[in-house]
């Protein structure tokens, strides 16, 4: 299994940035896929969720602000993040049941 993160940049405060990771080796369409992220010096924490059905959950910081989606066709699953504060710089990670991507960092900074 491989899940492939893009997306992440410097970006200014109140600025959009959107995510994807694509997978592969893995029936992406029976898979919940998640994004989390991990600040410098925190632990790494979830952003948001969303199951095969497209049912989502998020995180109390991102609440209104993120959205996560999915392209079952693409394999892939989408953050596409809105109004980002300095505190949403953090290395973004997407996870499916068992695996974990790369990382994508994004830098929320002016």
């Amino acid at each position: 299994v491989q899940l492939q993160a893009s997306g992440g940049g410097l970006v200014q405060p109140g600025g959009s940035l959107r995510l994807s990771c694509t997978a592969s080796g893995m029936i992406f369409r029976i898979n919940p896929m998640g994004w989390h992220r991990q600040a410098p010096g925190k632990a790494r924490e979830l952003v948001a969720t969303i199951t095969s059905g497209g049912s989502t959950l998020y995180a109390d910081s991102v609440k209104g602000r993120f959205t996560i989606s999915r392209d079952n066709a693409k394999n892939t699953v989408y953050l596409e993040m809105s109004s980002l504060k300095p505190e949403d710089t953090a290395v973004y990670y997407c996870k499916s049941t068992f695996n974990w991507g790369q990382g994508t960092l994004v830098t929320v900074s002016s």
